[in-house]
């Protein structure tokens, strides 16, 4: 019973930590993806970002496995889950025998254990002030599936080479909120992410050390992200495994009658 408890509580905090921090193999049509791309100075911003845009994964559904590992004050634990996306609709995660479970939608993110009796159901409001950046359903899809959070073409960019990837940043950067993009040559996914808050000293950093091609469409393999907030730093490693596309699949959520509420303050 004690250990059946630790690992719900490490879910807790796992699913806590994913929500606020952006949320956030075995197939035969499943290999890695293999970068031989060489990035030119000749390609233009606009180039850039259309050769980015235009490779964003196409797929109706997506299920598989994620490994995921915290690191914080120089303690790890990990946990599997099981993953389903509906591509715009709905992001939902379940624990080993559905101890917990968490679903994000455009309009709420929800989650709950059944060890501990605890659960959040609420806005993106809360979680957006929070960690001081404007949260939605489509930037946290977006971190999962390898693209950039905010849309590129809203605004001047400028690029750069960088380490054999493209530097894609803001031509006015914002001084509230510092962004920057590396963008991967060979398929024009995100090597990286980084978000700087010099004033709130926080830092989110994401970072894509592999991708795997699952019936033609390119996706994640292994995600790090990285936030610090002053001298405190949290570190998430998702590895992902068995993704299929195009499949039925479901999404049972239900929370429990009694749950206490988790508030988040």
């Amino acid at each position: 019973m004690k250990e059946q408890k630790h690992i719900q509580s490490y879910t807790k905090r796992i699913l806590l930590t994913l929500a606020l921090l952006f949320f956030v193999v075995s197939c035969k049509s499943t290999k890695n993806v293999i970068e031989s791309g060489k990035a030119s100075d000749k390609l233009s911003a606009k180039q850039v970002i259309r050769q980015h845009q235009k490779n964003d994964a196409e797929f109706k559904t997506l299920q598989g496995r994620v490994k995921i590992d915290i690191t914080q004050n120089q303690k790890e634990q990990g946990s599997t889950f099981n993953l389903r996306i509906e591509k715009d609709k709905v992001i939902w995660l379940s624990a080993k025998l559905g101890l917990a479970r968490m679903m994000i939608t455009p309009e709420k993110v929800s989650f709950y254990n059944k060890l501990d009796n605890e659960y959040f159901d609420g806005d993106y409001e809360l979680l957006s002030d929070f960690v001081g950046v404007d949260l939605d359903f489509y930037k946290v899809q977006n971190i999962l599936l390898g693209q950039a959070i905010f849309d590129l073409k809203e605004q001047p960019h400028t690029v750069s080479v960088n380490e054999n990837s493209y530097a894609l940043q803001p031509k006015d950067q914002n001084a509230l909120l510092e962004l920057f993009y590396l963008i991967n040559p060979s398929h024009f996914k995100m090597d990286s992410l980084q978000l700087f808050q010099q004033l709130k000293k926080r830092i989110l950093q994401v970072d894509y050390a592999s991708y795997q091609e699952i019936d033609k469409q390119v996706l994640p393999k292994d995600i790090r992200i990285i936030a610090v907030e002053n001298a405190d730093e949290v570190s998430i490693k998702m590895e992902f495994k068995s993704m299929t596309l195009n499949e039925d699949v479901r999404f049972p959520f239900r929370i429990p009658a009694g749950y206490k509420e988790i508030v988040i303050k």
